[in-house]
């Protein structure tokens, strides 16, 4: 009877033990992890107002823009730097506020709509019939320094492709390249850096898709010609 009741007690207190032990973990965890590191959520600026050119002739064609293929790097919403050649980095504490192909294709929307050529302007997401599209690669999306520079530059490459949806041809193709110095290193500097780059390379595509459009909805117009790989065999004459 007495080991009985040593046993009981005994057990009492280890399951006491136990439960003090386990309320405290949660305690000790908080005191342990790091808290959180504050991040910044940039936007993509718009650099310059466009407003919408009411005295142009609207197009009759369509067009859908696709979001940009990406991979690496640019699928993230960190802001990518490049210190130095082959190392690729990142600005502590500042993200974007969606993917680096989200914004480029938001900016060419926009740019779109403010050139106001194309009414008929849709994304795939609207999943709408559209006579073109622009199809594109985004290549780089990313500040660099340059050696003896205290600034960096801003770099984006899209390479596009202006398609026919009906044929699936390709109209056009182009790979443009936006350079852009940010005032000086800090944050706030390089993303004013990024909205001017990526307003220019815009307004550049906007001009060159129109013209390519405009060309190829002409009846009669020819396929653009594909590219032949050098020392490849010529197709035999029918």
């Amino acid at each position: 009877m007495i080991f009985d009741r040593v046993f009981r007690a005994t057990l009492r207190a280890f399951r006491i033990l136990r439960l003090y032990a386990l309320s405290a973990l949660p305690f000790a965890a908080c005191t342990i992890l790091p808290a959180p590191e504050p991040v910044d959520i940039y936007l993509l600026p718009i650099s310059a107002s466009n407003p919408v050119r009411a005295d142009r002739a609207l197009r009759p064609w369509s067009l859908r823009i696709a979001r940009p293929d990406s991979n690496g790097q640019l699928l993230g919403q960190r802001i990518l730097v490049i210190p130095e050649p082959n190392r690729v980095s990142v600005y502590k504490g500042a993200n974007w506020h969606e993917p680096a192909a989200l914004l480029m294709r938001s900016r060419l929307f926009d740019a779109f709509r403010a050139d106001g050529r194309v009414s008929a302007l849709s994304i795939e997401e609207m999943r709408t019939f559209a006579d073109y599209e622009i199809s594109s690669e985004l290549g780089a999306f990313h500040s660099e320094y340059r050696q003896g520079d205290d600034s960096p530059e801003v770099v984006i490459k899209l390479d596009t492709r202006l398609i026919d949806t009906a044929s699936r041809r390709i109209v056009a193709s182009r790979a443009f390249e936006a350079r852009e110095a940010a005032a000086d290193g800090t944050i706030p500097a390089v993303v004013a850096a990024f909205g001017r780059a990526a307003d220019r390379l815009s307004a550049e595509l906007v001009s060159w898709a129109i013209a390519g459009a405009d060309a190829a909805h002409q009846p009669g117009t020819a396929a653009e010609p594909l590219p032949v790989r050098e020392g490849a065999p010529e197709a035999p004459a029918p």
